[in-house]
C-alpha cells in the first residue's frame, strides 16, 4: 500500500495570518486574551491556544469589559462589533482578508440599492458575519432548489457574492440557476471562492484519479475539509473526513493500493504526519506527494501588531 500526498493541502494564509495574531496578541499582553468563536475551524489548533492562554466565547457578554478580544478569521456582523465597542473591548482583528473583501463588496450593492444574496451555508459563521455587516436585504441560498424558491422583492436589483469555502463546481450550478432566473443579476462569478478553497479541490481532482480511498483530514464544522470530502465522493472515490489518525478505519483501507491523503485549510501538517505515520502502521510502504500549485500567499498582519512587532524588534537592536 502507498501513501499519495495531495499538493496543496493544509493551512491557506488567512489562517496562518488569524492563528498568529492571536500568538501575538498573548505575547504582548498575556493571558488571559479572550477570542470571539474558534480562531479557525480545527479543534487541534483551538485546544493548543487554549493551554497558552486563549479563552473562547460564542458570547461578547462573557468577556469582561475592557479586555483584549481577538475577531476570528471568519468575520463578524455589525452588530458584534457595536457591541465590542459598547464593552470598550481592546479589539484586534484576525477576520481573513478575503472574507473582509466579501463584505466590502456585498456592503457596496446595498448602497448601491441592491438586495444581496449570499451563495453559502446559512448558520456558518463566514455567511453569518457576511449577512450582518450588510444593511439591507439579505438573501441566503445553497442550492438550485434554493434559487429557485427565493422570492425578491426587486428581481432587476439583484447582486450576489458568495462564501469563501463553497464548492466550485456545485457554486458554478448555483450562480449558473440565479443568471437564468434573474438574468440582471449582478456578481463575482466565483472569484469570492478563495484561492486555497480552489487549489485544494482542484489538487484532490488530480488525487482522485491515483488513489483506491480518499481521507481528508479536518474538523466536521470545517465548509473547506467537508467539500474537499465531497469532491473526492463526487469522482467516485470512497472519502473519508477523519478530525486526526485515531479515526481511521482499517476497515476503508482493505483491498486499498494506494491511500491518498489531504487536509483542510486550517488543518495543520502535523496532523498530516500522523495519519502518515498511522497509515505506514496499517499497512503502507511508501509515501510520495504529488505535483502541484505551490502557495506563497501572505497575508500582512493587523496594523497594531506590525506598529508592536517594530517597537519590539527595535529594542532588542538597541
Amino acid at each position: 500500500m502507498e501513501t499519495v500526498l495531495a499538493q496543496p493541502r493544509g493551512f491557506c494564509a488567512g489562517v496562518v495570518r488569524a492563528i498568529e495574531i492571536v500568538e501575538q496578541v498573548l505575547a504582548a499582553h498575556g493571558a488571559p486574551v479572550y477570542v470571539f468563536h474558534e480562531i479557525v475551524h480545527n479543534r487541534h489548533v483551538v485546544e493548543d491556544l487554549q493551554r497558552r492562554g486563549a479563552v473562547f466565547v460564542d458570547d461578547l457578554a462573557l468577556v469582561p469589559h475592557g479586555s483584549v478580544t481577538v475577531f476570528s478569521a471568519h468575520g463578524v456582523a455589525n452588530a458584534v462589533v457595536a457591541q465590542a465597542a459598547r464593552r470598550e473591548l481592546n479589539v484586534i482583528d484576525a477576520t481573513c482578508p478575503l472574507v473582509a473583501k466579501v463584505h466590502f463588496q456585498g456592503q457596496q450593492y446595498a448602497k448601491r440599492g441592491y438586495e444581496v444574496i449570499i451563495i453559502g451555508h446559512a448558520g456558518h459563521e463566514e455567511v453569518e458575519g457576511t449577512r450582518g455587516s450588510v444593511d439591507g436585504v439579505v438573501h441566503v441560498v445553497s442550492t438550485v432548489e434554493d434559487v429557485e424558491a427565493l422570492e425578491a422583492s426587486a428581481p432587476s436589483r439583484l447582486a450576489y457574492v458568495t462564501q469563501t469555502t463553497l464548492s466550485l463546481d456545485d457554486t458554478r450550478e448555483v450562480i449558473a440557476a440565479l443568471r437564468t432566473r434573474f438574468p440582471e443579476i449582478e456578481g463575482p462569478e466565483l472569484d469570492d471562492i478563495c484561492y486555497a478553497t480552489q487549489n485544494r479541490q482542484n489538487a484532490v481532482k488530480s488525487l482522485a484519479a491515483e488513489v483506491d480511498v480518499l481521507l481528508v483530514v479536518g474538523a466536521r464544522n470545517s465548509s473547506n475539509s467537508n467539500r474537499l470530502r465531497e469532491t473526492g465522493a463526487q469522482l467516485n472515490v470512497p472519502a473519508y473526513l477523519i478530525q486526526d489518525e485515531s479515526e481511521i478505519d482499517s476497515a476503508w483501507l482493505a483491498g486499498a493500493a494506494r491511500v491518498g491523503v489531504t487536509a483542510g485549510a486550517s488543518t495543520p501538517e502535523v496532523l498530516v504526519q500522523r495519519v502518515v505515520r498511522k497509515l505506514g502502521e496499517l499497512g503502507a510502504t511508501a509515501t510520495r506527494e504529488l505535483d502541484g500549485v505551490r502557495e506563497t500567499t501572505t497575508f500582512r498582519l493587523p496594523k497594531v501588531l506590525r506598529s508592536k512587532t517594530r517597537e519590539s524588534s527595535t529594542e532588542t537592536d538597541a
